[in-house]
């Protein structure tokens, strides 16, 4: 049965949720960014905050079922705020592949930013087939002189079977690392 870890797991965490024990938080770790640098026609770009469906938003990790159900793993837990998480991640990311200074809105700097970018997330979500997925559509506002760009993408990354949810996150930086390239690649250019 190939979806026994993730089976595996939802029990293991429910047996140690039922036991009194606090839940356990886990942390996306960083996704290796390799190639090239990726031109960016902006020196300096805001992210506003990443924008995800109520789901997402919440500290629970989501997994969906084989009958398309949407339920909270048992007993863990992401450490941060993921709309907080996921914005500062993938600004991280922007930064490390284009060279520009890419910051989260709020913006820091007296000056303003050359373009604005937003992510609308509509879906954030390990799946029991052994994938993480995101979708959904992203926006850059140039200050002045050029014309917006939007796109929307769909990322699948997979989940290392019977890695609990240290791999849950592991494929949620992927996937955001690639959101990054494609953002890139395609909004930034």
């Amino acid at each position: 049965m190939k979806h026994a870890p993730l089976l595996a797991l939802a029990l293991a965490t429910l047996a140690a949720g039922c036991a009194g024990t606090p839940p356990l938080r886990y942390t996306v770790p960083e996704a290796p960014v390799a190639g090239p640098r990726l031109p960016s026609a902006f020196a300096t770009i805001a992210l506003r905050e990443v924008a995800l469906p109520a789901y997402a938003a919440s500290d629970e990790i989501h997994v969906r079922g084989a009958d398309g159900a949407l339920a909270p793993a048992p007993a863990v837990l992401w450490a941060d705020d993921p709309a907080r998480a996921i914005t500062g991640d993938l600004a991280r990311y922007l930064g490390r592949m284009t060279g520009a200074t890419v910051a989260a809105e709020p913006w820091p700097f007296f000056e303003r930013a050359d373009a604005t970018l937003e992510v609308r997330v509509s879906d954030m979500l390990a799946e029991t087939e052994g994938r993480f997925r995101l979708s959904g559509q992203y926006f850059v506002a140039p200050e002045q002189g050029r014309r917006g760009r939007s796109g929307s993408f769909a990322i699948t990354t997979a989940i290392v079977p019977g890695g609990g949810p240290a791999a849950i996150a592991a494929a949620r930086g992927e996937a955001l690392r690639d959101l990054a390239a494609l953002i890139a690649r395609e909004g930034l250019r």
